[in-house]
Formats: C-alpha cells, structure tokens, sequence
C-alpha cells in the first residue's frame, strides 16, 4: 500500500497489508517527494505517479516500482499550476492528467514508453479551483470537476497531440462545490459529490456524446459541520460510499435502478479525525480510511452482501495522510 501525505520532505509512505488479517504495518517512506495529495498508476503498475500539491508551483512525480516496497524517483515535471490536487492515466496510457486547484486548470503531460513524464502538452483553463480530472470509461472523454464555478466539464483529448477541447458542461447550484465524481462500474451513471452543499448529484452520462443529465439529488445528513471528500463504488455496483469529514463518517448508499438511484444505507465512524480519502482493499471485504488530522489509517470490515460496514481496526500512525491506493 502507498499512502500520500504532507511532510514537506517526505509525502510517500509505503506499507505492507497482511492478507489473513487486513493488518496494515508501514515499512518505510520516500525522501523527496513532499506533500502528495493523489496517486495513480501506469497501466502496467511498474510505475506510480503522485502529485506534489505545492503553491505557487506544484509538480507530479514518477516513481520507478518494480520493486513495490522501494519506490525510485524517475523524474518529476512541473504542473505549470498551483496545488495539484489530483491526477489520473488516460485509458490509452499515453498521457498523466493532473487537476491544479490553486489555479483553476487541467494540465496534460504525455508519457514516455519508460513510464518518465513528459513536458506539457496543453493547459486547460476551468476558472475556479479544478479539484479532479478523469477519464471516462469509454476512453473518448474527460471528466473535470472545478469546485470553484460548481461545474463539471467534458473535455475531449486529442490523442495525437495531447491537447484538450471542451465538448460540454453541467452546471450545479451555486455553492455546490464539486469535488469528486465516480462513475457507476455500468459506465452510464455518474455520481457527483459536493463538498460546500453537502450532497450528491446523480447524472445520466451519455458516452457517444460526451454529456452529463443531472437527475437525483441526494443530500447528506449529519451532525455538526459536514464536509464531504471521497467517493466511490463498488466493482458490483450495488453500493456507494463516501468519505464525510467534520462527522468522521462513511456513509454507505445502497444503488438501485441499474445505477439511476441512490438510497441511504447507513454510516460508520472511521476511527479517525477528518476522513480525506477511502479505498476498497482488492478483495473488497475492508475499506481503508485516511484520516488526515488525526494521523491514522485505519480499516473497516465490509459485508458484501449487504454493504455495511463494521467498527474500525487499531489505528496505524502516518502524518496527515491524504490517500491511500494498493499496488
């Protein structure tokens, strides 16, 4: 497991998780690599790319991993933005996406054979604070959510150049705050998380066209300040979670109607203060919690069968964690 957080000298922390026992035991950190906010992998998982959310200047780094408990720094290239907050591989495997939210744009660098990033090939201008870039099952779009103008964009990446152009948007009330989006594992569904107005937003995505049709809007309940961070689905597409920061929660939403509508399934403390992230493990059977002020990972046991989760696992320390992804 690699946990991104933010020590200025060392944001990578790499952990071992048992396989009998779910229990996760941190092994050691990568020096130079500060402040990671998000992580992904190459499509042949021998190289992780991590952002480096610094301002004025951030950067994304790429991480030789063939051997997964000694990641070696390839390379890094700047973001020609600040704070980068989240990154992503195109389908095609050709191109790093990385979402600067300090000022608002989408920056595309393509990647080499040798998995090393190249220099930028385009810049893409939201307007407000781009917290996440991703792409589209189909491969033929791109997905960008700008908390800052509560919108998500549709970007289409031309291949041969590795330039952008928007296709659509959709609007969101204003206050919205879209922070993450996830798409329901059929591909026709997207669920749109709102960080500012605490809710979700369910929208029909058309792949020929590369279009979002808001429908369901599911709001989240829960005491004090509430402020949702990471969503997700599970590979079957019966159900939702996400991550609820204030109330150190996760909710769970059961699906319903082949992805169209979300039900309220329940909630479980994470064991931590201020849930920035969550990850199924492989096998499904626990979800992985960031806790980033309190300075834990922690683990709950899910039920497959029923979506639910249990009580949270002894705390692992790791210094403001942020994300957490299996190699």
């Amino acid at each position: 497991m690699y946990v991104g957080s933010f020590p200025a000298d060392r944001g990578l922390a790499v952990g071992r998780v048992d396989p009998d026992t779910a229990e996760l035991r941190m092994t050691g950190t990568v020096a130079d690599v500060p402040d990671v906010s998000f992580l992904a992998f190459a499509q042949n998982r021998q190289v992780l790319y991590a952002t480096s959310e610094q301002e004025p200047d951030g950067s994304v780094t790429a991480l030789n991993i063939a051997d997964p408990e000694r990641p070696e720094v390839l390379g890094r290239q700047p973001t020609k933005g600040a704070a980068p907050t989240h990154l992503s591989v195109h389908t095609s495997g050709r191109f790093l996406l990385t979402a600067n939210y300090g000022s608002g744009t989408v920056v595309v660098h393509p990647l080499e054979p040798s998995g090393e990033i190249g220099a930028a090939s385009d810049l893409a201008t939201l307007g407000g604070h781009a917290h996440q870039v991703l792409t589209d099952p189909s491969g033929r779009w791109v997905l960008a959510a700008d908390l800052g103008t509560d919108t998500v964009h549709v970007l289409r990446l031309d291949l041969s150049d590795g330039s952008l152009a928007p296709r659509s948007r959709l609007g969101l009330p204003d206050g919205s705050g879209p922070r993450h989006v996830a798409f329901h594992p059929f591909g026709r569904h997207v669920y749109i998380l709102g960080e500012r107005r605490p809710e979700i937003t369910v929208a029909a995505w058309d792949p020929a066209g590369g279009r979002l049709d808001p429908g369901q809007v599911v709001p989240i309940a829960a005491p004090g300040e509430t402020f949702p961070a990471e969503i997700l689905a599970c590979r079957d597409g019966r159900f939702l979670y996400v991550s609820n920061r204030g109330a150190n929660t996760i909710l769970v939403f059961a699906v319903h109607d082949a992805g169209a509508r979300l039900v309220p399934a329940g909630t479980a403390p994470t064991g931590g203060d201020w849930p920035r992230h969550c990850t199924l493990s492989p096998d499904e059977q626990w979800i992985y919690v960031a806790n980033q002020h309190s300075g834990t990972v922690t683990r709950l046991p899910r039920d497959p069968s029923t979506g639910g989760l249990g009580a949270a696992g002894d705390p692992v320390p790791v210094t403001n964690p942020a994300v957490i992804l299996f190699h």
